[in-house]
């Protein structure tokens, strides 16, 4: 059963977490099962960015994302090559390192 270790985030998981995923699960349901309460306000369904995560290492053994979610990532707050939908994102048999980025555009447009 492959790994997601998530990297510390100030308010989801300060010290950072080691989860256990199914193949074939989202990085989304595994950390929401875990307690890891990472935003989803469209209810994964790919219609808004809350979700956006940086995978840091095992990002290859995710099935390539579709034009969708290529198309809302281009939306997402600190994008990055590794980025990904983490509703969208499926796992794979590889351990993953996670990071959850700082903020998500919904807190970003909150700020201003």
């Amino acid at each position: 059963m492959p790994q997601i270790i998530f990297l510390p985030h100030d308010e989801l998981c300060p010290e950072g977490k080691v989860i256990e995923a199914d193949v074939g699960e989202s990085i989304c349901d595994a950390a929401l099962r875990e307690g890891i309460e990472i935003e989803h306000a469209c209810e994964k369904s790919c219609a808004c960015t809350t979700c956006h995560v940086i995978v840091r290492e095992g990002y290859d053994s995710l099935e390539e994302s579709d034009e969708l979610e290529d198309d809302m990532l281009d939306k997402a707050w600190g994008l990055e090559p590794e980025s990904r939908l983490s509703c969208q994102a499926l796992v794979g048999g590889d351990d993953l390192v996670v990071e959850i980025p700082r903020y998500t555009i919904n807190q970003v447009s909150e700020r201003h």
